[in-house]
C-alpha cells in the first residue's frame, strides 16, 4: 500500500509517499481502509520533532473509512462496517490499524469526509463546551480563532447552549467564516485591541471562560479577557508555546483559572468516548452542526496540506482524501 513516511524529522519536506508492507490486525486490532484523513496540527508537531516520535514513521491519527481485517478476539465489528476514530495507527495511508476499543461507528447520514473532518475537533470543542467550562444560557464566551476548525465548532456548539459567542479573526473573509457559524461579535485583531474590545462588549467586566487554541501570541489578552474567576481553556499552541506563567498572575487577574485539557483525559473510557463522538455525528447528521472542509489534498500532497496549516491563513478543516 502507499503511505507517507517520515524518515527524520523537519519541515513539511520531509514526508515522502512511499510503498510500504499492508497493515496485519493483531489481536484486538482492526485494519480500516481509510478513506479520508483529518489534518491536524499535532501531526505538524509530530513531523517537526516539537513532539517526539521515533522514526521512521508514518503521521495522522484522524480518520474514516471502512473496516477490511479483523483481529483476533475483536467482537461487535465486521468487515464492511463504516467507521471512525482520533487514534488512528499512522491514518496518513491508504490502510491503517486501529484498536478495537478506540473505534467510532458512523452513523447513516454521515460521511467519510465529515467524520476525518469532524471527530478530532469536533470531540474537542464539546469537551470544552460541556465539560471543561460548561457553556450556560447567557454566557458570554470568547473563541480565539474563531474561523479555524476547532473554533467554527466551538462557536455552533456554545450557540447550541445559549451563549453569545465573541470571536477573534485576522482578516475579513475569516470573519464573515465565523458570523455564518453564528459569532455575535467578531473582532479582527489585526485592527483593534482585543482586550479593550471584550471589556467594552461586556460591560467592563469580561468574559467567564476564554476558549484558546492560538497559546503565546494570545495568552496574555485571555488572561486579560477573563472576568473574576473566570477560566481560561488552553487548548493548543499553534502560534507557539506560552512560556511558563508565574502563577501569581492569575490571583492578580481576578483569581482566575487556567487549565491546559487533553482530549484523552476527556474520552479516558470508552462510554465517554462513544457518548461525546455519538453527540457530535448526531448533530451532523441533523444538520445541526456544520462541517466545514477548507481544503482537500491527494495523499501524496500532504506537505501542501502542512504548509497550508502551518500559515494559519485556511478555514475550517483540512483533508487528505
Amino acid at each position: 500500500m502507499r503511505a507517507i513516511v517520515i524518515e527524520e524529522t523537519g519541515g513539511p519536506e520531509v514526508m515522502r509517499l512511499a510503498e510500504v508492507p499492508d497493515p496485519v490486525p493483531g489481536p484486538g486490532q482492526v485494519v480500516v481502509d481509510v478513506e479520508a484523513r483529518g489534518v491536524n496540527f499535532i501531526d505538524v508537531y509530530r513531523r517537526a520533532g516539537i513532539y517526539a516520535v521515533p522514526t521512521p514513521f508514518t503521521p495522522g491519527g484522524e480518520g474514516a473509512g471502512t473496516v477490511s481485517a479483523v483481529g483476533e478476539g475483536v467482537t461487535g465489528v465486521a468487515v464492511g462496517m463504516r467507521v471512525g476514530s482520533v487514534e488512528v495507527a499512522g491514518s496518513y495511508a491508504e490502510r491503517a490499524i486501529v484498536e478495537a476499543d478506540k473505534l467510532i461507528p458512523l452513523p447513516d447520514g454521515v460521511t467519510s469526509e465529515q467524520a476525518a473532518a469532524v471527530l478530532l475537533q469536533g470531540i474537542t470543542a464539546h469537551y470544552l463546551t460541556h465539560s471543561t467550562y460548561a457553556v450556560q444560557p447567557g454566557d458570554t464566551v470568547l473563541v480565539h480563532a474563531a474561523a479555524g476548525g476547532t473554533g467554527l465548532l466551538i462557536t455552533q456548539l456554545a450557540k447550541l447552549r445559549g451563549a453569545r459567542v465573541i470571536g477573534t479573526v485576522s482578516t475579513e473573509a475569516k470573519e464573515a467564516r465565523a458570523r455564518e457559524a453564528g459569532a455575535d461579535e467578531v473582532i479582527r485583531y489585526t485592527e483593534a485591541d482585543v482586550v479593550e474590545e471584550v471589556r467594552r462588549l461586556t460591560d467592563g467586566e469580561g468574559v467567564p471562560v476564554v476558549y484558546d487554541g492560538v497559546g503565546a501570541g494570545t495568552f496574555d489578552a485571555s488572561l486579560a479577557c477573563l472576568r473574576r474567576r473566570g477560566l481560561l481553556a488552553l487548548f493548543g499552541q499553534s502560534s507557539g508555546v506560552v512560556p511558563p506563567v508565574d502563577p501569581q498572575r492569575l490571583n492578580t487577574a481576578g483569581s482566575v483559572y487556567l487549565t491546559r485539557p487533553f482530549l484523552g483525559h476527556y474520552t479516558a473510557t470508552r462510554d465517554e468516548l462513544l457518548e461525546r463522538s455519538s453527540d457530535v455525528l448526531g448533530l451532523v447528521a441533523t444538520g445541526s452542526l456544520h462541517v466545514h472542509v477548507g481544503g482537500r489534498y491527494p495523499l501524496a500532497e500532504a506537505h501542501r496540506a502542512h504548509a497550508a496549516l502551518a500559515s494559519r491563513a485556511t478555514t475550517g478543516k483540512l483533508l487528505l482524501v
